[in-house]
Order: C-alpha cells, then sequence, then structure tokens
C-alpha cells in the first residue's frame, strides 16, 4: 500500500511540474488568450482599444522622417441636435470632423485622448485598398482578374482555389465563413483566437474548403477575404504589409505617430482588422481619399482606383448597402461622392466629397449590432455633413 502511494505522490509531483513548465512554455499565449476572453467586456473595452498591443503581438509601421503634414484648424462648428446623445449612446471615444481640410470639430471621450493609438478593425480594409491600388499602379500585380493563387499559391485545392483578386477586393468569394461575433464557434472567432494563440493566418485561410456560390455572383461580407488580399500583395512584392503600408501611405502622409498592425505568430500583419492609428491620421487619410489620392502636392494613391474602388461595384442586392474595393456605400448615396470605411464597435470613416468633409469616429460600442444602429449612425454623419455648411454660412 505505501508503495502504490509513493508511485501516486510521485506522479501527481510530475504532473504538477509538467504543468508548471507547460504554463512557463506557454505564458505568452495563455496571457493573450485571457486577455482576448476579456476584450469586449464593459470594464475594460476602451482601454483595451487604446492598447491592443498588449493582449496582441505587433509590430510597427514606420512614419519615415518627414515632417508631420498640416491639418490646420478651421472655425468651429455648432453640433447638430441630439449629437451629445448619441455620442454618449453609441460610447464615442473619439469625434473628428474636417470641412475643407480643416479641422471644425474635435473631442475625445471616456479617457481617451488626441494621443491614443485606436484599433481601426475593418477601417483597416479600406487602407489596404490604397494600398492595393498603387502596388496595380506600378505593375506589380498585372489584373485583378488574375486568380489569388497565382499570387498566393498556399490557397491552391481551398476554397479559394478559381477566385479572383477582385472578387476578394468586393467581398464577392462565395466562401463559406461564419463573421457571427457572437457566436464562440463562429470562423471570425476561431480566427480571433489563433491570432491570440500565435498561430498562421496563411495556414487558416488555407484550411477553408466550403463555399456557397461561385465567385463573383454575390457580395457576402468575409473578412478573411481581406486577408487573402493581403497574401496577394505580398506574394506579388516579396514584402511584407508594414513596410509596404509605411512606403507607399503612412510616410507620404506625415503622419503624427507611428502606427503599428496587430500579428499573427509568424509576424504577418493582421490586414483584415488590426491597424491601430490615431484619430487625426485617420483624418489625414480620409482627406487624400477626398482629393482623389493627393496629398501635399504629392499622388499618393491613383485618382482613378480611388474614383473606382469606391463606387459599389459588387453584386448586392437593389436597396442595400453597397460595397466597392473595401469601402462601404451608404443607401442613397451618390456613387462616387459619398463613402465609408467601417469597423465593428462603431469605428467609421465617412466621407462626403461633395460637401467636401471627412468624420472620423472611434467607439466601443458593445451594441454596434443591434438592429437599426448603423443606419443610425450613418444619419448622424450625414447630419454633422449637413452642419458643417451652415457652419460656413452656405
Amino acid at each position: 500500500m505505501r508503495r502504490v502511494l509513493r508511485w501516486a505522490m510521485r506522479l501527481l509531483l510530475i504532473l504538477a511540474l509538467a504543468a508548471v513548465v507547460i504554463g512557463f512554455w506557454k505564458r505568452e499565449q495563455i496571457t493573450r488568450l485571457l486577455a482576448v476572453n476579456s476584450l469586449f467586456s464593459e470594464d475594460k473595452i476602451v482601454e483595451n482599444f487604446s492598447h491592443m498591443n498588449s493582449a496582441f503581438l505587433s509590430r510597427e509601421i514606420p512614419r519615415g522622417d518627414a515632417p508631420i503634414s498640416p491639418l490646420p484648424y478651421g472655425a468651429p462648428m455648432a453640433l447638430p441636435e441630439g449629437t451629445e446623445t448619441w455620442i454618449e449612446d453609441r460610447a464615442v471615444t473619439s469625434l473628428l470632423v474636417l470641412k475643407d481640410g480643416e479641422i471644425v470639430y474635435e473631442d475625445y471621450y471616456l479617457g481617451t485622448t488626441e494621443e491614443d493609438l485606436r484599433i481601426s478593425w475593418s477601417v483597416a480594409k479600406s487602407y489596404l485598398s490604397a494600398l492595393m491600388g498603387v502596388l496595380v499602379e506600378e505593375g506589380a500585380i498585372a489584373s485583378l482578374d488574375d486568380p489569388v493563387t497565382e499570387y498566393a499559391p498556399k490557397l491552391e485545392g481551398s476554397a479559394y482555389d478559381g477566385v479572383t483578386i477582385r472578387n476578394v477586393l468586393q467581398m464577392s468569394s462565395g466562401v463559406t465563413f461564419d463573421e457571427d461575433y457572437l457566436d464562440y464557434d463562429s470562423d471570425i472567432n476561431r480566427m480571433g483566437r489563433v491570432l491570440a494563440l500565435g498561430g498562421e493566418m496563411d495556414d487558416f485561410a488555407a484550411s477553408i474548403t466550403e463555399t456557397f456560390t461561385r465567385p463573383g455572383t454575390q457580395m457576402k461580407y468575409t473578412s478573411i477575404d481581406t486577408h487573402v488580399l493581403g497574401m496577394v500583395i505580398r506574394g506579388a512584392t516579396g514584402r511584407d504589409i508594414p513596410s509596404l503600408m509605411s512606403e507607399k501611405i503612412i510616410a507620404p502622409l506625415g503622419v503624427e505617430a507611428a502606427p503599428y498592425y496587430l500579428t499573427d505568430g509568424v509576424g504577418v500583419a493582421f490586414v483584415l482588422g488590426g491597424l491601430n492609428i490615431r484619430t487625426r491620421d485617420y483624418a489625414r487619410f480620409g482627406q487624400m481619399i477626398l482629393q482623389d489620392g493627393m496629398w501635399q502636392g504629392e499622388q499618393i494613391v491613383p485618382a482613378d482606383w480611388i474614383d473606382t474602388s469606391i463606387r459599389p461595384t459588387a453584386n448586392t442586392a437593389a436597396g442595400e448597402i453597397g460595397y466597392g474595393y473595401q469601402w462601404w456605400v451608404p443607401v442613397g448615396a451618390t456613387p462616387g461622392q459619398e463613402v465609408t470605411g467601417r469597423g465593428v464597435y462603431g469605428q467609421y470613416l465617412y466621407i462626403d466629397k461633395a460637401a467636401q468633409v471627412v468624420i472620423v469616429v472611434t467607439s466601443a460600442d458593445r451594441q454596434f449590432r443591434d438592429a437599426g444602429v448603423n443606419d443610425a449612425n450613418i444619419d448622424m454623419l450625414r447630419k454633422l455633413a449637413a452642419a458643417t455648411e451652415a457652419n460656413d454660412g452656405t
């Protein structure tokens, strides 16, 4: 009996030591997983959205050596009625309005400041679209109708075999991907755990095998399409996204502070939603888009690319919100004039070219998926844009 007890005690000791060793070895992954599980909790979400590099691996996007580009202040605008209630209800953390390239409103809420690098979520997709436009112009990518596997051969045999670059730009790959953030076992949440645990996003994309329709037939928002777009860019250039984004977009914009991308376990940027950047620097990018790719006298993104990318060219149902090349087109918008980059939890980069208005909204809105919230947000953005007209006496 004593011999059995001694062996049992030794076994327990070995198991305990093994647990300690595994815990030490995997401590970073465990810490990140715990952080992800509380990422959107009510008491932490605002702080987390300004410090995403505390929960995930990350990589800086160098801002370059150029001086900070001017973003002047104009005459302050009066906010339309109901704005204060909307700011509170939607847990807005920053609101900035540009009119004719000048800041006419800027404020920060819920303890955030102008120095916070706020998570973009899917507004990052619109940045990748701009980068793609530059690379197409430079000839790194021959045609948008090339199959993605020509540049990302790892996707051969996956659901992306036969899908074109244009298809993924328009979220029309036909690939089956569950985007339900409230379902623990959804594809989008499984992908999040891959990111948190230091897995490889390329492997995750290549593991998807199911489709629901032929490529190009129907637009269905599928975030992993944007990762595939990143794979295409990396394959076409032999370079990583942070360095390309720095060289082609961020450095020419003269941003205030170096942004960063969240990355997977091998340093691949989380291009579909992992960009973190200051509110005024989101505004600089938006103003560049409004100006048809021109910034400080330099053509950063080809004008014809922007004109095409912000139009609702994807195959969506009549009367539904439109989609271009990684940009949303609100219902009722004049094509080529009104467009938004949009991210979960209430992130917006709104551009009204006719009104010469750019609006940046960052938020920590845990009710962002409630019925009618996005429509109400677009209504408020349009009211803010209209209020700038009253501000200048027109």
